[in-house]
């Protein structure tokens, strides 16, 4: 009787370990996500999701994808031969974002920051212009002619955990690539489950 007591301890014991290893193997959550994007001066609010798969103890390769809603802002058209600003016309912008990379996190603990290097696309969505005039150029032409753009994201957080549940916040600078870098500021928090 007592071996078999001694068994059924060893067999808990060792599902209950292995069951705490798998915890930190994969990781999915979802996200508020808020973009500052610089070329239209715009604050941009979505949601987003992750799932990541650890491919090392301390790093996680992780991917996302994040759709934030349109917002208005003024877009400025200026003359072609004088520069002068003809026309300001509402304008509604959107933005689908999508990236992959490593995050360097320690696997164990309840509190645990993180770095990560992402590189992806984002995707501008303006509402059609409703101007009729020719001899204009938009404020935003290089997003209107070219809406779909390469991108990296350096950024750094923290995930607080209790079990396989936990909170993530994260601060980074996703840069976008058309006619040159633009740096935007992009911060995203919610929900993660470990397992």
């Amino acid at each position: 009787m007592r071996q078999i007591r001694n068994y059924v301890l060893f067999a808990l014991v060792a599902l209950v370990s292995s069951f705490s290893r798998g915890q930190s193997r994969f990781e999915a959550g979802i996200f508020l996500d808020s973009l500052s994007i610089s070329q239209t001066n715009t604050d941009n609010l979505g949601l987003g999701a992750r799932f990541g798969g650890r491919v090392h103890r301390n790093v996680m390769l992780e991917g996302e994808l994040a759709y934030d809603y349109g917002l208005n802002f003024d877009e400025a058209y200026r003359n072609i031969t004088n520069g002068n600003i003809t026309a300001i016309e509402k304008t509604s912008i959107g933005v689908t974002q999508g990236l992959i990379g490593p995050m360097v996190q320690p696997a164990g603990g309840h509190f645990r920051p993180f770095a990560t290097l992402k590189a992806g696309f984002i995707d501008f969505r303006l509402s059609p212009s409703l101007l009729p005039y020719s001899n204009v150029v938009s404020s935003v032409f290089d997003l209107r002619t070219s809406s779909l753009n390469a991108a990296i994201y350096p950024a750094g957080g923290i995930e607080a955990s209790l079990g396989p549940v936990g909170l993530r916040l994260e601060i980074g600078d996703e840069i976008y690539f058309n006619r040159g870098a633009h740096n935007n500021l992009r911060i995203t928090f919610g929900p993660i489950l470990r397992f």
